[in-house]
C-alpha cells in the first residue's frame, strides 16, 4: 500500500482508548498519512474498539457499514478490545480487512503496507497471556484536556467483566518515564493531563526482566507534583480498595492534583458487591467518600454504578439506591449489565428482566441528575480555578462563540469567547 494516503480514526470506550487511538494517529502522520475527519472520504478508517457493553459492538458493526455507504473502496481496521475477544466475529462483518489483536495494536503501519483491498480478512491476534509490554500513549489535540496512559491491563476477576481477557495482565510505566512524557506535554502548551489505566490504583505493579517493580500509584503522585510543572494532573477511575488514605491526604494539600475523584461502585449491596467478586465492601467505600469531603468538602466525586447484574434482586437494588442516595457525590456513571461471553455472571440467578435494568438506570440517572444539581449549587459564590477551553459555537444562542471550561473540582463553566482566555487558567466566581 501506498503510504501517502489519508487516515480516518473513531474511538469506541474509555479514556485510554482515546490516549491510544491518538498516538496512533501520530504514528500515521509521521509516516506521511493524511488525518481527516471520520465523516469525510478516506483511504483507511481505523475503529479503535470497546467490548464492555453489547452496545459498544453494535456500534462497531454499526460503523462499519456506515463506512461501507461512504466509501466502499476504502481498508477498514479494527482494533482494540472487541478485535481481542472476537477477531473472528469481526472478519465476518462484510467490509473489514484487518483485525488486530491486543499484541499488533501499535504496529499499524507495517501492516498496512501488505493490505490489499479484497483479500480474505487479515487477522492477526494472539493468546493475551503473552501480552506483556506496556506502550506509553497520549492524547494531542483530540480531546479537551490530554489523556496520558500509565497503566494498562488488570489482575481482577470482577464476575461480569472480560476487560483482563481483552487487555492482559496489570502492567504500567515507570514513573521516570511519566514524568518526562508530563514534561514533554507541558513543553507543548497543555495545561491539564488526566492519568489514565485500567486499574490505575495498581500503578507499579509488573515485572520487567523477571524483577517486579517497588513503585506504586502514590510514589507517582509524589513524583509528578513535586518534578514537572504541569499545571494540573486529574485522576480518572480509581479502586475504592486502591484509593488509600495517604493518597486523599496528599491531593488534598496538592497544588497540581485536582480535588476530583472518580470512584467504581458498581453496586451498594454488599450481597451483590460479593456476586461480582468485587474487593471491598460499601463500609470501605463510604469510609472513602467521607474522609473525602471531611479534608476537601468542595471536592467533586463520580460514582460508577451497573444496574440489572445477575443476582441483583429488587430488594438488593432498592438497598443499593438507599446507599447511593445518602453519598455525599456529585454524579454518577450508570451503566446496564449486558452479558458477555466467557464471565462467570452467566452463572449467576435470578436473571434481572431487560426491561427492569432500564427501569433502574432510568431511576438512577435521574438520581444523577439530582445529585450534581445538589453538588453544583452547594459551590455557588465559590471562587474556582477554571482551564477554558478552544472556542465553541453555540447553536442555541444565535451562533454566539463561547468558550466553555472546568473548575478544578469538575463543575462546567461557560462564558461568551474572550481570545485570551483559551487553554487559560481562570479565576472564577461560581453564580
Amino acid at each position: 500500500m501506498d503510504t501517502n494516503r489519508s487516515v480516518a480514526f473513531h474511538t469506541l470506550g474509555c479514556k485510554l482508548n482515546f490516549s491510544e487511538t491518538s498516538t496512533l494517529s501520530r504514528q500515521l502522520e509521521k509516516e506521511g498519512f493524511e488525518k481527516k475527519a471520520f465523516t469525510e472520504k478516506a483511504d483507511i478508517y481505523v475503529i479503535n474498539t470497546c467490548s464492555v457493553t453489547e452496545n459498544a459492538d453494535k456500534e462497531c458493526r454499526q460503523l462499519v457499514r456506515r463506512i461501507q455507504r461512504l466509501a466502499p473502496e476504502s481498508f477498514v481496521v479494527i482494533t482494540g478490545c472487541y478485535a481481542q475477544l472476537k477477531p473472528k466475529e469481526i472478519a465476518e462483518i462484510p467490509g473489514v480487512d484487518l483485525v488486530l489483536g491486543a499484541s499488533e495494536k501499535f504496529n499499524l503501519v507495517p501492516h498496512l503496507a501488505n493490505l490489499t483491498k479484497g483479500d480474505a480478512t487479515k487477522i492477526c491476534s494472539c493468546d493475551i497471556d503473552t501480552v506483556t509490554d506496556f506502550k506509553s500513549s497520549y492524547s494531542v489535540n483530540d480531546r479537551t484536556r490530554t489523556f496520558l496512559k500509565v497503566q494498562d491491563g488488570c489482575d481482577y476477576s470482577c464476575t461480569f467483566c472480560t476487560i483482563p481477557m481483552a487487555r492482559g495482565k496489570c502492567r504500567s510505566d515507570r514513573i521516570e518515564n511519566v514524568v518526562a512524557d508530563a514534561q514533554t506535554l507541558a513543553s507543548k502548551g497543555v495545561k491539564e493531563i488526566v492519568l489514565t489505566g485500567i486499574n490505575l490504583g495498581d500503578f507499579g505493579k509488573s515485572e520487567e526482566g523477571g524483577k517486579k517493580h517497588t513503585e506504586n500509584f502514590f510514589d507517582l503522585l509524589k513524583a509528578l507534583e513535586q518534578e514537572t510543572n504541569m499545571p494540573r494532573y486529574r485522576i480518572s477511575s480509581i479502586e475504592p480498595n486502591l484509593l488509600t488514605n495517604e493518597i486523599i491526604e496528599f491531593v488534598a494539600k496538592s497544588k497540581r492534583i485536582m480535588p476530583h475523584f472518580h470512584i467504581p461502585l458498581q453496586s451498594g449491596s454488599d450481597a451483590v458487591l460479593k456476586l461480582m467478586q468485587r474487593r471491598y465492601t460499601r463500609d470501605l467505600y463510604q469510609e472513602r467518600v467521607d474522609l473525602i469531603k471531611k479534608i476537601m468538602p468542595h471536592a467533586c466525586i463520580g460514582v460508577d454504578v451497573i444496574v440489572g447484574s445477575p443476582g441483583e434482586t429488587e430488594d438488593y437494588f432498592k438497598e443499593s439506591l438507599e446507599f447511593i442516595h445518602a453519598l455525599d457525590i456529585a454524579y454518577l456513571h450508570v451503566f446496564t449489565y449486558s452479558e458477555r461471553a466467557a464471565t462467570k455472571a452467566l452463572t449467576i440467578k435470578p436473571i434481572v428482566p431487560m426491561q427492569e435494568r432500564h427501569e433502574r438506570n432510568k431511576i438512577l440517572r435521574n438520581l444523577s441528575y439530582q445529585k450534581l444539581q445538589y453538588f453544583t449549587e452547594s459551590q455557588r459564590g465559590a471562587t474556582r480555578k477554571v482551564l477554558f477551553e478552544s472556542p465553541k459555537v453555540n447553536k442555541e444562542n444565535e451562533g454566539m462563540l463561547m468558550l466553555e471550561g472546568f473548575t478544578d473540582n469538575y463543575i462546567k463553566v461557560e462564558t461568551p469567547h474572550r481570545a485570551e482566555w483559551s487553554n487559560q487558567i481562570i479565576d472564577w466566581k461560581l453564580l
